[in-house]
C-alpha cells in the first residue's frame, strides 16, 4: 500500500512538472509570436495615441499595436496592456513585463544599447504647445527664462536642454499633468512630439484655449521596443508593419487617430522599417 502511495505521488509530481513546463514554453513563444497571449506597452494618457477610458484603449499606437498582434497570431482579446511611462519603458522590457512597447517611443542609439527596435512606424516632430493667448512664444529660441514641462525620460527635455541652455525645464512624470500645468498658467509651455501635442489640443476641454506652435525642430522615429537581440520577433514585426502600410491599415490609423486635430503627417511618412540586426 505504501509503496503504491510513493508511485503515485511520483507520478503526480511527474505530471506538474511536465504542465510546468509547457506552460513555461507556451510563455516564451508568446514573445516570439507563437503563443497566444502577449503584453503590450503603451501610453495611458496621450489622446490620438494611446489612451485609457475606463476598460477602453485607443490612438494610434494602439491600433498598430492590434495590428501587430493579429499578425503574430494573437486576438485583441488576448492582449495585456501595460502603461509604459517613458522612464520605465527599457526597464519593462529587459525584465520582461512585457513583450513589447508601442509607446510614441523614438528609436536613439542610446536606446538601442538597451532594447531593440522595429521600425521606424512613424515619424514625428519635436514642437512647443503654448496657450492659445500667448504670442511671445514662437519656437525653441524664445524659450529662455520660460518655464517648460516635459516628461522624464523622454527625448524632448534632453533636445530642449540642448537647444536653450537658459530654459526652465520642469520634468513631470506624464504628459497630462503638464497640460494641466499649462492650462492653468503654472508652465509656459510643453514640448513633445507634435502627434501628442496635437492630441491634447484637440480634447474637448482644451479646445480655443491651447495650441501648437507649429515649428517642428526635431525627427522622431517611433519604433515598437523589443526584448536586446530578439531578431526573429523584430522581423516579424517589420514584416507587419510594412503589410499594414501596403494595404492600407495604417493609413485609416492616422486618419482615424490625428486627422480629428487638423494634423497631417509630416516628411518621411509612412517610413520604411529599418532592417533588423
Amino acid at each position: 500500500m505504501k509503496a503504491r502511495r510513493l508511485g503515485a505521488v511520483a507520478v503526480a509530481a511527474t505530471l506538474a512538472l511536465t504542465m510546468a513546463a509547457c506552460g513555461s514554453d507556451k510563455g516564451g513563444d508568446s514573445a516570439s509570436g507563437g503563443g497566444k497571449g502577449l503584453k503590450i506597452g503603451i501610453k495611458f494618457d496621450q489622446p490620438g495615441l494611446g489612451l485609457k477610458k475606463g476598460s477602453d484603449f485607443t490612438g494610434m499606437d494602439v491600433d498598430v499595436a492590434k495590428y501587430v498582434a493579429k499578425s503574430l497570431g494573437t486576438s485583441e482579446g488576448d492582449i495585456t496592456w501595460v502603461q509604459a511611462p517613458s522612464a520605465q519603458r527599457e526597464t519593462l522590457l529587459s525584465t520582461g513585463q512585457v513583450d513589447m512597447v508601442v509607446a510614441t517611443y523614438s528609436i536613439t542609439d542610446k536606446r538601442k544599447e538597451k532594447v531593440s527596435f522595429a521600425g521606424p512606424y512613424f515619424i514625428a516632430g519635436q514642437d512647443l504647445l503654448v496657450r492659445s493667448n500667448d504670442s511671445s512664444i514662437t519656437g525653441p529660441d524664445s524659450l529662455a527664462g520660460k518655464k517648460l514641462c516635459s516628461v522624464t525620460g523622454s527625448t524632448s527635455a534632453q533636445n530642449v536642454q540642448k537647444k536653450v541652455p537658459g530654459v526652465n525645464l520642469q520634468e513631470f512624470g506624464t504628459y497630462s499633468e503638464c497640460v494641466t500645468a499649462l492650462a492653468s498658467g503654472t508652465i509656459d509651455a510643453l514640448t513633445t512630439d507634435d502627434t501628442i501635442l496635437a492630441g491634447y489640443a484637440a480634447q474637448d476641454q482644451y479646445k480655443g484655449k491651447l495650441k501648437v506652435v507649429g515649428q517642428p525642430f526635431s525627427t522622431e522615429k517611433y519604433g515598437i521596443g523589443i526584448k536586446k537581440g530578439d531578431t526573429a520577433l523584430c522581423q516579424k514585426v517589420t514584416d507587419a508593419i510594412k503589410k499594414m502600410v501596403s494595404d492600407g491599415s495604417w493609413q485609416k490609423a492616422v486618419d482615424n487617430n490625428l486627422g480629428p486635430a487638423g494634423y497631417k503627417p509630416g516628411a518621411g511618412n509612412p517610413p520604411t522599417p529599418d532592417a533588423c540586426s
